[in-house]
């Protein structure tokens, strides 16, 4: 791995982080999300957990598939490694970056559709492998991207807009990761700055799959009375002229609860989502139960929020497959391009 560059001197007053780099640095382009989007308070979280954890940009990789999630890795870390894939294949580009180069940073962003419908399978074998990554899903129960159709984790009996009812039961995707084989499994809320902070600094430190559900609420699409993950605000205009929508500006939502605590978080359409904190008696590395929990919370219309398993000293796939400490992309043009005198060595052994 190449040292990095010395970063310039700040400027008078800037605060600066362990490795002499400021806040800035760790920015990435303007958003063009909606204004109020909880996938904008999530690359916040981002930014000030990887400047706080004082981690060099340029050893980050970001991924991502497709969809409105998928476009947040632009809006952080503009000076680490980038590749946005195609819908659902994330964890495939993911694997390879970290079998590549060991000495990435994997970091994945995904979505509620992204990750549970086309790009399941994937999701899957990610999780059973324990790839060094921190796999986040901004979880808004809905397709932001194409117009709001229902995801895998829409609740059962949320409706949209044209009166469709949703009969299916969501999709537990920390559940789904804990029985898989993360070795890191958590969930929180958006505006929940100061949980979603250490967990994020908690992944970073991980040295295995971190899944991170966020409950991110979208300001367009999920406007029917019940969500318990998303608002909206659909105004149809007087004349009938056509469908008009439009999106308001709304003002983050955020909560600060005591652990052990339960909130009722009101979003901007009137429905509800009630979060429950865990405590410190909760033991993460107990496997049943984690999932019990989940179980239980989710009968009362609850979601569990904070670490809900760890399994620290699992070796993770790149340790199971011995993959060398120089990636290839390092090494020497005389590693890489022996001369004649060892293909004639090679041949001499096989005559």
């Amino acid at each position: 791995m190449t040292t990095p560059t010395p970063a310039a001197a700040p400027a008078a007053g800037k605060k600066v982080n362990r490795i002499n780099l400021e806040l800035a640095t760790y920015r990435g382009g303007k958003t063009t999300l909606c204004a109020g989007c909880g996938h904008n308070a999530i690359s916040e979280r981002i930014v000030e957990a990887y400047f706080e954890m004082g981690v060099a940009p340029e050893r980050v990789i970001k991924l991502s598939g497709i969809g409105c999630s998928s476009k947040s890795p632009a809006y952080f870390l503009g000076g680490s490694h980038g590749f946005n894939s195609v819908h659902g294949r994330m964890p495939a580009v993911a694997t390879g970056a970290a079998l590549a180069n060991r000495h990435l940073m994997p970091i994945g962003v995904s979505g509620d559709g992204d990750t549970g419908a086309i790009g399941a399978g994937q999701f899957v074998h990610l999780m059973r492998r324990n790839i060094p990554l921190i796999y986040i899903v901004e979880n808004n129960g809905c397709y932001g991207l194409t117009k709001g159709q229902l995801s895998p984790t829409a609740d059962l009996g949320s409706k949209l807009k044209n009166g469709v009812v949703n009969d299916l039961p969501p999709m537990d995707l920390c559940a789904l990761a804990i029985q898989l084989g993360a070795t890191f499994v958590a969930r929180s809320f958006s505006g929940d700055k100061k949980q979603l902070s250490a967990l994020l600094k908690a992944a970073i430190a991980h040295k295995g799959t971190v899944l991170l559900d966020v409950i991110s609420p979208c300001v367009t699409f999920n406007d029917h009375e019940g969500s318990t993950k998303s608002y909206a605000y659909v105004k149809d205009h007087d004349e009938a002229l056509g469908e008009i929508t439009f999106v308001p500006f709304f003002e983050d939502i955020s909560v600060d609860y005591e652990e052990g605590s339960s909130t009722e978080v009101k979003m901007h359409d009137g429905s509800r989502v009630f979060l429950k904190k865990l405590d410190a008696k909760y033991n993460p590395q107990d496997k049943l139960a984690a999932i019990t929990l989940l179980h239980e919370t989710a009968a009362r219309g609850e979601f569990a929020t904070g670490l809900l398993y760890i399994e620290p000293d699992r070796p993770s796939f790149i340790d199971l497959l011995n993959v060398v400490d120089t990636p290839l992309s390092m090494l020497s043009e005389a590693q890489t391009r022996p001369g004649p005198e060892a293909l004639e060595e090679i041949m001499e052994r096989l005559r």
